[in-house]
């Protein structure tokens, strides 16, 4: 049974340290007690530990099992061929360590079982991600436990697949303690004692084929161009226990919309907390955008293999190269130090928002003067109402939101938002309409009631959308207000939001949201486009996922910025001073 560990704060580094290293105390204990060197090459990118989990418990030995079937593969090239396949210490503290040492007890399967059931690695090239998926592919298939454990690599072509298969494979031939177990054949490698197995596949129909999927390694996600096969593979896990979907990957260009850019995205998601899912881990090494890449302590920073795997030499060589044409510069970034070439900067940061959260009694709005925005494009996803209320004693703004998504959405959402999109209708921060489109009578008996409610002056919208709808609350006598999305009409609203946001602080906010968790989701989303005369606008197609909650937001504070500023008395505002 597993058990939790004691840790001996004297012989660990202090709180500070391990948070720079980005290691848990039960990790860091681990590591000290099995005389691996604490390795000082932390992840750029980083979701929350396992450890944080109801009921999570750490396991050495189940740690100790995983370093231990390693240790009895042997190298195949290079240097180190014949040698035992020793994982690296940041191998073990950020990947091997986490993945199978959280644990926590499982009502139906009577046992503990592993907490992560999907981890991603995001690493650059030469840092022994093939030996790593090898060892990971073939302690699943042989050692794991698990009966009839049907373990696969996934690529999009057969060509890609054998990449990934035929390393592995020659692990288990080169392993003299696997030679009475394994039976590394052309296209399969058999465990025929547990009934397991380890296979390519390379289409939807290869991976549907059983549908009881114990293990998958998919590597170089940036390679699938479509999200059909990694879905798939990760619907074909349901039935067991503790199944473990491995994504070994580098970095891509920085598309948008592509199976990578939504699941490295998730990643970041979830490393910044925007939402939860203690299944998924993911790590990722890379240089930061101010970097300068071409010293070596950018190097080292983005490859935690650096000095062995890549070496020195081989970066300077890379740099060097990369020196020669803006084409090979983009080369170098993204496959050696993991950066993203077309990744933008946010415009407005998370940190910004979060030191406005500020709270919003919405009992206490009623009767106050107030702005709406309607962002209502999307029918079958999401719309949204966003309310402000200026505040002329504090200063900036209190905002509320209204959010619908039709019914049959929500799993979709679900599946973007690592489950959070449910919590959200649960809360009733999200109204679910019936059906599969927008539902048109709930928003109209939502903006009445508000009507009612409060001191409503303006409602502005897009004309380009929702017509039937805006006629009917205009009918209705609702002030509603066309206001154009392009760069003129955008940019102003915009930037104040950037400006509010900024200047407030937890002390004092000036765009006061309360915190609203569906609304910070896809304010992290946002991306914005420019003209050349520096005007700025939300950016619906380059943005990661939904921004409806911001797009209402400015289009409510567009209104709000043509109200007439109440006029201060002299005394208040320092004009004149008694002496």
């Amino acid at each position: 049974m597993a058990t939790r560990t004691t840790t001996r704060s004297a012989e660990l580094p202090d709180a500070d340290e391990l948070e720079r290293l980005k290691l848990s105390p039960e990790v860091a204990w681990y590591l000290r007690d099995r005389g691996i060197p604490l390795p000082d090459c932390p992840p750029l990118i980083q979701t929350p530990s396992p450890g944080e989990a109801p009921g999570a418990v750490f396991d050495p030995d189940r740690v100790d099992k995983v370093i231990k079937a390693f240790s009895l593969l042997r190298h195949t090239q290079g240097q180190w061929a014949g040698q035992p396949l020793r994982p690296d210490p940041w191998q073990v503290a950020y990947i091997l360590a986490p993945v199978f040492g959280w644990v926590r007890w499982d009502d139906d399967a009577d046992a503990y079982v592993r907490i992560v059931r999907e981890l991603y690695v995001d690493v650059p090239r030469k840092n022994g991600k093939s030996t790593l998926a090898g060892g990971l592919a073939i302690y699943m298939t042989c050692a794991d436990g698990e009966s009839g454990a049907q373990c696969i690599t996934a690529a999009t072509t057969k060509e890609q697949a054998g990449f990934v298969f035929e390393p592995v494979k020659k692990l288990a031939e080169a392993a003299p303690a696997l030679k009475r177990h394994v039976k590394p054949l052309k296209g399969v490698i058999l465990h025929p004692k547990s009934g397991s197995y380890f296979k390519p596949i390379s289409s939807v129909a290869g991976a549907q084929h059983g549908a009881n999927i114990h293990c998958a390694i998919i590597d170089e996600l940036h390679e699938h161009k479509t999200p059909e096969l990694v879905e798939t593979i990760e619907t074909g896990t349901g039935s067991r226990r503790q199944p473990l979907v491995v994504i070994i990957t580098t970095a891509d260009s920085g598309k948008r919309e592509s199976v990578y850019d939504r699941k490295r995205q998730r990643v970041e998601k979830l490393a910044r907390r925007v939402f939860e899912a203690s299944s998924v881990y993911g790590v990722v090494w890379a240089a930061d955008r101010d970097d300068d890449p071409h010293v070596e302590e950018t190097w080292r920073k983005a490859n935690p293999g650096y000095g062995v795997s890549p070496t020195r030499s081989y970066l300077q060589s890379k740099s060097d190269e990369a020196k020669q044409s803006p084409a090979d510069l983009a080369k170098f970034l993204r496959l050696h130090l993991g950066r993203r070439t077309k990744q933008e900067t946010k415009f407005i940061t998370l940190e910004s928002w979060h030191c406005n959260a500020g709270l919003v009694d919405e009992s206490k709005l009623a009767g106050r003067e107030a702005y709406g925005g309607l962002d209502l494009a999307a029918t079958s996803d999401l719309l949204a109402l966003c309310w402000l209320f200026p505040d002329d004693e504090r200063g900036g703004f209190d905002a509320i939101w209204r959010l619908w998504t039709p019914e049959d959405n929500v799993d979709a959402l679900d599946q973007r938002t690592a489950g959070a999109a449910s919590v959200w209708v649960r809360e009733g921060l999200l109204v679910a309409t019936p059906g599969n489109v927008a539902d048109y009578d709930y928003i109209q008996l939502q903006v009445e009631r508000d009507l009612d409610a409060f001191d409503v002056r303006s409602i502005g919208f897009d004309p380009w959308s929702a017509v039937p709808l805006t006629n009917k609350l205009a009918e209705s006598e609702a002030p509603m207000v066309k206001v154009r999305q392009g760069f003129v009409t955008m940019s102003p609203p915009l930037k104040e939001l950037q400006r509010l946001l900024l200047k407030g602080t937890p002390e004092r906010p000036m765009f006061r949201h309360g915190g609203n968790p569906a609304v910070t989701w896809m304010v992290d989303n946002l991306a914005v486009a420019m003209d050349p005369a520096g005007n700025v606008k939300p950016d619906k197609a380059r943005s990661a996922e939904k921004i409806d909650a911001v797009s209402a937001a400015v289009t409510a504070l567009s209104e709000a910025m043509t109200r007439e500023q109440p006029v201060k008395s002299a005394y208040e505002d320092g004009g004149l001073e008694v002496v």
